[in-house]
C-alpha cells in the first residue's frame, strides 16, 4: 500500500485561496478537487491519502471532513482551529462529533506566515498544542527554516504530542545550500515525537529545471535525522504541479527511496502515515 500523507483541494467558488498570488502562482489559480486527484493518484499506485488544510478559516474544516466520508481515497484530514481560542479544547471535541468527525486525523497553522519566529512558543499558543495532545491528535509544521529552533522548543515542551514536520522544512533547493537548514533539521529530529515528510521538495527547487540530484542531498539528511520509521510521502499535490505532475512526484520519490530496503521503503511509503495518522 501506498499513502500519500500530504495533499490539498480547493474550490474557488467556495472561499478563495489568498496565499495563491504572483505571476508565479496564477496556474494553482482553479479548482482543484478529488475527481482530480483519484485518477492521477490510482495511476501512480496510491491508495490512501490525507487531506491537509489550506487557510485559515474555521469553514474548511468540516468541509474536508464530510468529503472524507463520500472519499474512497481520503482516510484522514489534518484540519485547522485557531489554537489561541480560549475554548480550544471544546472546539476541537466539537470537531470531532461532526459527520466525518472521526477522519480528523491533526491540526495545522501556516505558522510560515507568522512574523514571530517563535509563535508557537506564545503561552496561548502553547495552550492549545497542550489541548491537541490531549484530544489525541497530531500537530502538522508548515514552517520556514528560520523558524525551526521554535519548532525544536516546541517539541520538548510537548512530549505528548506528535509534530509532523510539511516539507521537510522547506529546504533552500534552489539556493543549492544546506546550512543552517540541516543542523535545524537534525535538532528537531533528535526529539523522539518529532516526523517528517519527504514532500514538496520539487517546489523548493527550480520548478522549471529540477532534477532527483538536486533533491538528493535534502533527502537524504531528513533520511538520516529522521530515519524511515520518522519519515512520510507526501505528494503536496496540487501544489507540486508548479514543477512537476503527481506521478513524477511519485517516481522522484521512489527514485530517492532507492537505497533502502524493502522495509524502510515500506516505512516511508505507507507505515509510517499510517502509524502517525492511524489511517
Amino acid at each position: 500500500m501506498t499513502v500519500d500523507a500530504h495533499h490539498h483541494v480547493w474550490d474557488l467558488s467556495v472561499r478563495d485561496q489568498d496565499w495563491i498570488t504572483g505571476p508565479e502562482l496564477q496556474p494553482l489559480r482553479r479548482d482543484f478537487g478529488m475527481s482530480d486527484l483519484e485518477p492521477e493518484a490510482r495511476a501512480a499506485g496510491v491508495d490512501r491519502t490525507v487531506l491537509v488544510q489550506t487557510v485559515t478559516v474555521a469553514g474548511e474544516t468540516p468541509e474536508f471532513l464530510a468529503l472524507a466520508r463520500e472519499s474512497e481515497l481520503v482516510a484522514g484530514v489534518v484540519g485547522w482551529t485557531d489554537l489561541t481560542r480560549p475554548d480550544v479544547a471544546e472546539e476541537l471535541a466539537r470537531l470531532r462529533e461532526l459527520p466525518g468527525g472521526g477522519y480528523l486525523k491533526g491540526i495545522r497553522h501556516q505558522v510560515q506566515g507568522e512574523s514571530d519566529p517563535r509563535w508557537l512558543l506564545r503561552p496561548d499558543v502553547r495552550r492549545g498544542l497542550a489541548a491537541v495532545a490531549a484530544a489525541g491528535l497530531v500537530y502538522d509544521l508548515v514552517v520556514l527554516p528560520h523558524q525551526l529552533s521554535a519548532c525544536a522548543a516546541a517539541a520538548a515542551d510537548h512530549p505528548g504530542l506528535t509534530f509532523v514536520l510539511d516539507h521537510a522544512g522547506k529546504p533552500p533547493i534552489a539556493r543549492g545550500a544546506l546550512e543552517p537548514w540541516a543542523a535545524s533539521v537534525r535538532a528537531l529530529a533528535a526529539l523522539p515525537n518529532t516526523v517528517c515528510k519527504l514532500s514538496g521538495l520539487v517546489t523548493e527547487a527550480d520548478p522549471a529545471d529540477w532534477t532527483v540530484e538536486d533533491l538528493r542531498p535534502y533527502a537524504d539528511t531528513v533520511l538520516d535525522a529522521f530515519g524511515p520509521a520518522r519519515l512520510m510521502f507526501g505528494s503536496d499535490w496540487p501544489v507540486c504541479t508548479l514543477a512537476a505532475t503527481y506521478g513524477q512526484v511519485v517516481d522522484a520519490t521512489r527514485e530517492l527511496l532507492s537505497g533502502l530496503d524493502g522495509e524502510e521503503t515500506e516505512a516511508v511509503l505507507s507505515g509510517t502515515a499510517t502509524r502517525v495518522y492511524g489511517v
